[in-house]
């Protein structure tokens, strides 16, 4: 077993023991090789970091909902609201240095990539990530960390958009682009107007071509489109309300 055969498999051992961070090791160094990833090998690189940061996006969301509560208590704020922000800033830290080398392995990617003949669907894919794991880091950053993420983000996915036009309407990796975009406009950019207008002429244009849709991606494919259609329900509902409930967004797998 060779050496980047031997990467593949101990990165989906890790995979089965649930071992993220080990995981991500591995597929790192199939990313880093001078050749273009399989979509077996993208879609492992894509899962081993997108369950490291998953953990750590949700234990950020727990602990700033404490902190909130903290803050709400006014009088009883003290110690422990020094020692919930600690923790915070701890998570916030971990998530930067995750995100950053994500950011790493797709901007070499790409970069070793420009002059091949990458497929439109391998760039799709790439630009899809950058601007997935620039979302994650606006979401906690602040500022002008905030503004730059959230530029870097956009422009990753405006560059996934302008590829994606090649792939049908049904395609699982153009429809889970937008999918994310969709929820970067409502989410980070505070445009629900856009967030709604892209979700829904994705699920219009899916809608328009299911002949297209094989047996190989049609799980997929269908799964995303519900999505689409829940933010959807979920965001025009709450247009006028403060209250805002858990959006939906995916790191599809292609079959």
């Amino acid at each position: 077993m060779g050496g980047r055969e031997e990467c593949v498999y101990r990165s989906k051992l890790a995979e089965q023991a649930e071992r993220y961070d080990d995981m991500v090791v591995w597929m790192q160094r199939v990313a880093e090789g001078d050749y273009e990833m399989t979509v077996e090998e993208r879609n492992l690189l894509s899962v081993a970091y997108k369950n490291v940061i998953g953990t750590k996006r949700a234990s950020w969301r727990i602990i700033t909902g404490i902190e909130q509560k903290e803050i709400e208590k006014k009088s009883e704020c003290g110690k422990q609201l020094g020692y919930i922000v600690d923790y915070r800033k701890k998570i916030e830290g971990e998530l930067k240095s995750t995100c950053n080398k994500v950011l790493g392995v797709l901007k070499a990617i790409l970069d070793k990539q420009q002059d091949s003949s990458i497929a439109g669907e391998s760039k799709v894919f790439y630009y899809k990530m950058q601007g997935d794991y620039n979302r994650y880091l606006a979401e906690f950053s602040t500022g002008e960390d905030r503004k730059e993420a959230s530029e870097q983000s956009l422009l990753a996915y405006k560059s996934a958009t302008e590829e994606a036009e090649s792939l049908t309407a049904t395609h699982p990796i153009r429809l889970g682009l937008a999918l994310n975009f969709s929820v970067f406009y409502y989410e980070i950019l505070n445009s629900p107007k856009l967030a709604c207008d892209l979700a829904k002429n994705a699920f219009d244009s899916a809608v328009s071509e299911l002949d297209s849709l094989n047996e190989e991606s049609y799980k997929d494919s269908t799964l995303i489109m519900q999505l689409l259609r829940d933010n959807l329900t979920l965001w025009t509902s709450d247009m006028n309300d403060e209250e805002q409930g858990q959006v939906e967004d995916i790191e599809q797998e292609e079959s």
